[in-house]
């Protein structure tokens, strides 16, 4: 007798995805490029570069090292502003019958809620809240490290949105668990983790830093077992979706993720050195799925057996 085909699709704060795979903000672009290599359609759900409420060329370079098993990133949210990705890529978007994620990105909560407000009257699907900004008005302190500033944006930001609202959260914290619990009492609709780590390069024959920045964003397998402690934390703490990302290069590594607690997947970095990941990772978690008699992708979700 023959198995019937797994079923696949995850339910993301009453947003309906194809299966459980989706990409991470800032990796992926607008999904041109990636277009023109396979349908968008068979992808969860893309979250798109960064947006902020006008356009901002970014930082100076050089703006991207290698690490071991890893990169830093220190791009600054290079991006044509939200009225451009309005005008120009989000009907492409949907014409390729991808669910979109609006990420968006800011230095005052005036700024998030404004585009918040401006992308509830669009066609995106889900908007996702980049705390790991930099708060003008606080002396630089991203938004999403204390308890009390992620309360205050969700919250803020809750009010001006009328799309299902993903938080994302910062790792360079020291208890995610709690800051998640703050963005989920405050209004979000669901969680994504982790964001980059802050990390750094010398070069040890100028005695100069790698990055014009000095420091940027650790991504890539280096940082998924934190990514999987992370997510596992918070999924003790709150019952609202999970898209767990860090270093998820594999389908091994997303049904790690996914024990975790993790309800979907985003794949980020690797991307650039295998543009197919998100479709092979898709395909192998089916193939898990059937050799293990599994009917339903979220029964692996929190299916770890902690000691």
């Amino acid at each position: 007798m023959m198995m019937t085909t797994p079923n696949l699709t995850v339910n993301i704060a009453g947003v309906t995805l194809a299966n459980p795979v989706v990409t991470a903000s800032g990796t992926f672009g607008f999904g041109r490029e990636y277009g023109t290599l396979y349908p968008l359609s068979e992808l969860g759900a893309i979250a798109v570069k960064g947006l902020t409420l006008k356009e901002r060329p970014g930082n100076a370079p050089p703006r991207v090292a290698e690490t071991p098993a890893g990169m830093l990133n220190s791009v600054g949210l290079q991006n044509p502003g939200v009225e451009a990705f309005i005008r120009e890529e989000l009907p492409w978007l949907k014409a390729q019958g991808a669910v979109v994620i609006a990420n968006i990105a800011g230095n005052t909560i005036e700024d998030y809620c404004a585009m918040a407000e401006r992308l509830s009257d669009t066609a995106v699907d889900l908007i996702e809240l980049n705390i790991s900004c930099p708060n003008v008005k606080a002396g630089g302190v991203a938004f999403g490290t204390s308890c009390a500033s992620v309360a205050a944006i969700t919250a803020a930001v809750r009010g001006a949105c009328r799309k299902p609202l993903i938080v994302k959260l910062s790792p360079n914290v020291t208890d995610i668990a709690e800051i998640a619990v703050s963005a989920v009492d405050h209004g979000a609709d669901a969680l994504s983790l982790i964001n980059t780590l802050l990390g750094m390069r010398i070069d040890i024959a100028t005695r100069r830093p790698v990055l014009a920045n000095n420091v940027g964003g650790l991504s890539g397998p280096a940082v998924r077992p934190i990514a999987v402690r992370m997510v596992w934390q918070v999924r003790g703490r709150v019952s609202v979706p999970i898209i767990g990302m860090g270093g998820v290069a594999t389908w091994e590594d997303a049904v790690e993720m996914l024990l975790a607690g993790a309800n979907a997947v985003a794949v980020g970095t690797a991307l650039y050195a295998d543009p197919f990941a998100s479709v092979k990772i898709t395909r192998g978690l089916r193939e898990y799925l059937e050799r293990h008699g599994m009917a339903d992708v979220q029964e692996l979700v929190g299916a770890v057996q902690a000691h």
